[in-house]
């Protein structure tokens, strides 16, 4: 990275800590790990055995799936979402809803299941989830959801297994 680039994104950063209550458009969501989760630590190799190529993108190297590709975008019944590395629970179809944007969407997680962090990869913050138990990532989430949260959970569908009822 240049230092220009670096010194860029340090700016920014240090911009967005010091407004209190300015969110700079990603949500300030505090996540913490379930204490009976836990961890599965796998090498890249076996992570590569255990998914699908696309999957393996997605949920080891922070890809997104194109908008519209997943047929978990449409899934009405039911059941519940996994995430597709580990088969944790991420959220149940009561927490889902139609957002138009592409992407399985949801306005409320299981609590404990997942854990956030800055994401600077669209040089603008956002903020960016993966499963507490594999560390997958699954997508990011927005302030633009529906009551009661305000939440968009904007998931990749490659990073999801549904479990009918």
């Amino acid at each position: 990275m240049k230092r220009r680039h670096f010194l860029g994104l340090a700016g920014l950063t240090g911009v967005a800590g010091a407004l209190p209550g300015v969110s700079f458009g990603y949500p300030s969501v505090d996540l913490s790990a379930s204490g009976d989760i836990e961890p599965l630590e796998l090498t890249q190799d076996e992570w590569r055995e255990r998914l699908s190529p696309k999957a393996y993108k997605v949920l080891r190297e922070n890809d997104t799936e194109p908008a519209f590709s997943s047929p978990l975008d449409d899934e009405t019944r039911e059941g519940e979402f996994r995430c597709a590395g580990c088969d944790l629970v991420l959220f149940e179809s009561a927490m889902k809803y139609d957002s138009g944007t592409g992407w399985p969407s949801f306005f409320r997680h299981v609590e404990g299941h997942l854990l956030s962090k800055l994401d600077f990869s669209m040089i603008w913050p956002r903020t960016e989830y993966h499963c507490a138990r594999c560390g997958g990532h699954q997508g990011h989430v927005f302030e633009d959801g529906p009551e009661p949260t305000g939440l968009r959970w904007c998931n990749n569908g490659l990073a999801l297994r549904f479990e009918p009822a």
